[in-house]
């Protein structure tokens, strides 16, 4: 049968389920959460399907957040988390079509092998070589990339981009989608910094291509020192002080000042070491659950041509998270 996420919010009409392959429950079923037991109601045949593919899944806040924005909107769809291993990914990518699946989104380990199953990708998805986003339309399964853009819309509404400089930390596929997106907004430059020069270096001439202004280093505390003094806005997008390694960072507190924007592009926990180091410093910190809702937005739009309730995304993103569930 479905089984129930730990420690998620029991609202009643909600479908917070996970469903993956060992799942024998009916796919699009509604459940009813009532003094902590699970009811299910008759499969709705009209209800559309979205979802998660990815491994793991388990963690991911997007079902509650989805679907609180379905319900808000009362939108008769559902979204589950799928467990797909990367053996698995093209009968996944099948099995989507043949059931009709209306639209998912992407996790690791799958955002760029995903590519060669799907149809039609938007320049955007094509241009960063990943896909979250996967709407299918009449059969064909047409990829986007939302990743970027969740990052940069938070921080254009704290202080805007249009020729600041900034510092990202990482040259990874997080990375990688946000410097796109900071190109598109008319950043003045771009300072990589990694643990793997050679990746930051690869990133770098692939944005200098692009038309942007890049430079790279290290991630020690002198080429951090150096860099930081040229940027006002800092984005960590290593996966350093994830859960449950919460006391790691990848930059060190005492180099922030008052005068920089910081963003953390992870969300669990809510406030990370990265994130209280840059507050504590006088600095303006945004949560990396901001670009998870962001991104989650505009998947919801791409999907159902509706504007998202972000607020009500917002509010049930951080409840869940809040409540400890998603650790």
């Amino acid at each position: 049968m479905a089984e129930q996420y730990p420690d998620t919010p029991r609202t009643q009409g909600s479908s917070v389920f996970l469903c993956d392959s060992e799942s024998r429950g009916i796919s699009g079923s509604r459940s009813l959460y009532i003094n902590h037991k699970t009811v299910y109601r008759t499969c709705a045949f009209v209800m559309e399907i979205y979802g998660l593919i990815g491994c793991p899944v388990e963690h991911s806040v997007s079902p509650i957040m989805q679907n609180a924005a379905f319900n808000g909107l009362g939108i008769d769809a559902t979204y589950c988390g799928f467990r797909v291993s990367e053996d698995n990914l093209k009968d996944a990518v099948k099995g989507i079509k043949a059931l009709g699946i209306a639209g998912f989104n992407v996790t690791i380990p799958h955002k760029e092998s995903i590519i060669p199953f799907l149809d039609i990708l938007e320049e955007k998805a094509l241009g960063i070589g990943a896909v979250n986003t996967v709407k299918n339309v009449a059969g064909r399964l047409v990829g986007y990339n939302t990743d970027g853009r969740g990052a940069v819309i938070p921080l254009k509404n704290a202080a805007g981009l249009d020729g600041r400089n900034v510092l990202v930390l990482g040259a990874g596929g997080a990375s990688r989608a946000l410097c796109h997106a900071l190109l598109d907004e008319g950043v003045g430059f771009i300072h990589l910094a990694n643990r793997t020069p050679e990746r930051a270096e690869s990133l770098c001439k692939e944005l200098m291509k692009a038309g942007g202004s890049c430079t790279t280093s290290g991630l020690s505390k002198r080429e951090l020192a150096e860099s930081v003094k040229d940027v006002s806005v800092v984005v960590n997008c290593t996966s350093v002080g994830l859960y449950p390694e919460v006391d790691e960072t990848p930059f060190p507190g005492e180099l922030f000042n008052s005068d920089l924007v910081v963003l953390d592009v992870v969300y669990n926990p809510l406030e990370t070491r990265f994130l209280r180091d840059a507050r504590e410093a006088g600095a303006e910190t945004i949560p990396g659950v901001e670009m998870l809702v962001w991104q989650g937005a505009m998947a919801f739009e791409i999907w159902t041509s509706k504007k998202a309730p972000v607020e009500l995304m917002r509010e049930a993103a951080l409840k869940a998270l809040g409540e400890g569930g998603w650790k």
